[in-house]
């Protein structure tokens, strides 16, 4: 069979594929933004108006329900497919939304991080469990020339990391104010994330992984 292109065709390459780091960014931190600005906007002018913080929080969810099924559309849209990692994230800020808003507590909407961070890791170990790298089918993604061996290394250190973050969220939703959560949410857990992402590149390069790869890493890391 002859599998030469075609004159004027050009074999497919890392460099013909569509780029989709902005899409990556607002599908994957878009929404939280959506909710940070919303609850700006609507959040009280004096520190002590308990009522208005609380309706600026139901606001601010309302806003970030409607921007998270806007970002899986996109991702469809744009990306061609919808990760299971966002197909479960999705499910748990509608369940977690739903019940901020039928009860008015900010509560849930704060632990829904800590459900999304407890359930990853388990699933990750779960697979480690059982020798598989569940990572790569949460992501649904291929890394170039990343070898089975690199993908259970990076399956067990996101796990771990996952882990840790579920135990940073829960202490800040009880120690500090829904203020200072979501600060720390939308800026501190970013960083953490992608220094977390650097730091895996040393070993997953042991691992094959090519620079293409490398770059996709970097743009759309495992997140919340």
């Amino acid at each position: 069979m002859n599998t030469k292109p075609r004159n004027g065709d050009a074999p497919e390459t890392a460099k013909d594929k569509p780029k989709s780091s902005w899409v990556n960014l607002v599908v994957d931190f878009g929404p939280l933004l959506v909710f940070f600005l919303a609850y700006r906007h609507y959040s009280p002018a004096e520190a002590n108006d308990t009522l208005g913080t609380v309706a600026a929080v139901i606001k601010g969810t309302i806003a970030f329900m409607g921007a998270t099924v806007v970002a899986l559309i996109l991702s469809k849209w744009r990306l061609g497919k919808i990760s299971p990692m966002l197909w479960l994230t999705t499910a748990l800020i509608m369940g977690f939304g739903a019940l901020t808003v039928i009860f008015r507590e900010a509560i849930y909407i704060q632990m829904k991080p800590t459900a999304v961070y407890l359930m990853f890791s388990a699933v990750l170990f779960i697979g480690l469990a059982r020798g598989k790298p569940m990572l790569k089918y949460l992501l649904q993604s291929a890394f170039e020339g990343l070898d089975e061996t690199g993908w259970m290394k990076l399956s067990r250190n996101w796990a771990w990391f996952f882990a840790l973050l579920a135990v940073i969220n829960t202490v800040l939703v009880f120690t500090v104010s829904f203020d200072a959560w979501l600060q720390a949410k939308l800026w501190g857990f970013t960083v953490l994330s992608f220094v977390f992402t650097f730091a895996q590149l040393p070993m997953v390069m042991r691992h094959g992984m090519g620079e293409d790869a490398k770059e996709e890493l970097i743009e759309n890391p495992p997140h919340d």
